[in-house]
């Protein structure tokens, strides 16, 4: 099976808490590629494709967050894939 792509919002006390940081560690640790930023509704959007287990663990991952984050709630969308050759913090949206 080849790669698949979610596209991920993150809900609760995900700002201020270094979430975007550690979700990069945590995304090339997984080797996933895509891209996580903050949005000005206060939750946390992510980008996530690679090889199903990989993806699915990378969601597993935003239930939780690094220390300090409060998540309350995980959407998550099926996505078209697209060219990342990386996981990169990207602006806020």
């Amino acid at each position: 099976m080849g790669p698949v792509a979610r596209l991920v919002v993150v809900h609760g006390t995900v700002q201020g808490v270094g979430f975007r940081a550690a979700a990069v560690a945590a995304a090339r640790a997984l080797a996933v590629t895509g891209w996580v930023r903050n949005r000005r509704d206060g939750t946390v959007e992510a980008f996530v494709q690679g090889a199903p287990d990989a993806v699915a663990a990378m969601i597993r991952w935003c239930h939780q967050g690094p220390r300090g984050a409060r998540v309350t709630r995980v959407d998550a969308a099926d996505a078209a894939p697209a060219s990342h050759s990386s996981f990169e913090w990207t602006p806020t949206a």
